[in-house]
């Protein structure tokens, strides 16, 4: 067991994920909503539940996850692996922002200069639906940047306007997951109703419980 694909052929780990991650999402969104809107922070509290779950299949020892900022895309690496982790909430595949950035001269030199230096993580989230979880090496990527053209593979930012950054394609990720060397696992994301239903309602629990002491 050197690699990350080992979650994706384990059938024990399949059935977690399977089970878990649609429950640990649903907290995540609990934590980080107000006014019924899922505030910025909900990416960070994902990819800390995604990272947990590598550092429970694979340990602490196998699992860096204090990663230097000039490593851009990086978020964990698993067995000197690089892994960006990308989630999308949306009942289809859609485009992946790679970087986020209001200025347009950037965005045009990130696109210029860009090569995939890592594997992805991506986890589409289709509440109520199918979505999945997907490995998409660095491999993939660099093949379908080059076959394809950054014409195809970005949503480059329009001349004039006010960019959120750079996108892969919503048919550039759709590639990249339907190709022969991505891992997958597919999961239905099915809401439990027997979760808190707002997210102080696990702190006052633990205020109450701590009464007897």
């Amino acid at each position: 067991m050197h690699s990350i694909d080992h979650i994706f052929t384990d059938l024990n780990i399949i059935s977690k994920i399977k089970a878990k991650l649609p429950k640990l999402f649903q907290l995540a969104e609990l934590d980080n909503s107000r006014g019924g809107k899922l505030g910025m922070e909900i990416g960070s509290a994902r990819e800390r539940i995604i990272i947990a779950l590598l550092i429970y299949n694979f340990g602490n020892e196998n699992v860096i996850t204090n990663i230097p900022l000039t490593q851009n895309e990086t978020d964990v690496i698993v067995f000197g692996r690089s892994i960006s982790i990308k989630t999308i909430t949306s009942n289809k595949i859609v485009g992946v922002k790679l970087i986020w950035t209001v200025d347009a001269h950037k965005s045009l030199e990130f696109i210029n200069n860009y090569k995939a230096e890592c594997d992805m993580l991506f986890i589409h989230i289709n509440w109520n639906g199918s979505g999945g979880i997907y490995l998409i090496s660095q491999e993939a990527q660099t093949y379908l940047l080059n076959k394809y053209g950054k014409d195809f593979y970005f949503k480059l930012p329009k001349a004039g306007t006010n960019p959120r950054g750079v996108e892969i394609t919503k048919d550039a990720m759709n590639e990249l997951v339907n190709h022969s060397s991505t891992k997958s696992i597919p999961i239905q994301w099915v809401r439990s109703q027997d979760q808190e239903n707002t997210p102080y309602d696990r702190w006052v629990e633990m205020w109450r419980n701590d009464d007897n002491n």
